[in-house]
């Protein structure tokens, strides 16, 4: 994954997909389609890269929230609820073959979300939801504020999380396109509070960077109480972004477990 950045280039779906899909390299017969959430603030470019990386017959997916890119007209949703009720019906048409969920930071708890309505809904079980960068949605919160901030202040702390690109926030014409995204993203999280006990089926993979500014590692381990299957944990060298710089690594680890969860 490059380092955040926004890209507002309208992105063309394959015929037959929803606005919520991006599908970069779409494959003929796929062994298993990972979807891939994003983190606040982003959107389904941050998985271009990832789309066009050797992974045996994974097919990348990702996924794309109203209110940014070439959804920029829609309204973004600012509550938990909405963005996963949207997510988990814009996924059934694709479920035809195995699949597993990835989300990064925010992502990790919308993937959440999505796999519990895909699991008590559906009857489809992921094989495998790997959160990123994320504590358990029931884990204090750190903030419950920050979408009320001036934007200023919410660019400063998106900042030092290395969210957004610098030269992107500097520029007065894009600056406007991005903001709305960023805080209603914030909202959903700020205000986001799971019910208590739900647990997933799906085996969890939790990763973490070892330096990440807002996540405790214990409570990223803390995912392993939200499935009754399998937890597995590793920590990556780095911050929020870790996998900006480890992206390599990350889809190896990723490859190697869902071609077990496959066999």
């Amino acid at each position: 994954m490059e380092r955040p950045s926004v890209s507002l280039a309208p992105i063309r779906p394959p015929r037959g997909d929803s606005a919520w899909i991006k599908r970069y390299r779409p494959l003929e017969s796929p062994s298993l389609r990972l979807f891939c959430l994003p983190y606040a603030g982003g959107n389904a470019g941050a998985f271009h890269r990832w789309a066009h990386a050797p992974t045996a017959g994974v097919e990348m997916v990702a996924v794309q929230y109203p209110g940014r890119q070439d959804r920029l007209a829609e309204e973004c949703l600012q509550d938990m609820e909405s963005l996963a009720d949207g997510v988990a019906a814009a996924l059934l048409p694709l479920l035809d073959r195995p699949f597993a969920l990835f989300g990064h930071s925010m992502g990790a708890s919308v993937a959440y979300e999505v796999a519990l309505r895909l699991e008590r809904r559906y009857r489809a079980r992921p094989r495998r939801v790997f959160v990123s960068g994320a504590a358990s949605p029931l884990s204090p919160p750190r903030h419950t504020d920050v979408h009320l901030a001036s934007d200023e202040a919410m660019v400063e702390w998106f900042g030092e999380l290395g969210a957004m690109d610098e030269a992107v926030l500097a520029d007065p014409e894009l600056r406007p396109l991005v903001l709305p995204a960023m805080r209603a993203d914030l909202r959903l999280v700020e205000t986001y509070r799971p019910l208590p006990g739900r647990t997933m089926t799906a085996p969890v993979t939790a990763y973490v960077g070892d330096a990440d500014p807002g996540v405790d590692p214990d409570d990223a381990r803390a995912w392993r109480d939200l499935t009754s299957a399998e937890f597995s944990f590793r920590v990556f060298p780095g911050g929020h972004f870790y996998l900006s710089d480890h992206e390599d690594a990350l889809l190896a680890d990723i490859t190697e477990r869902l071609g077990g969860d496959c066999k």
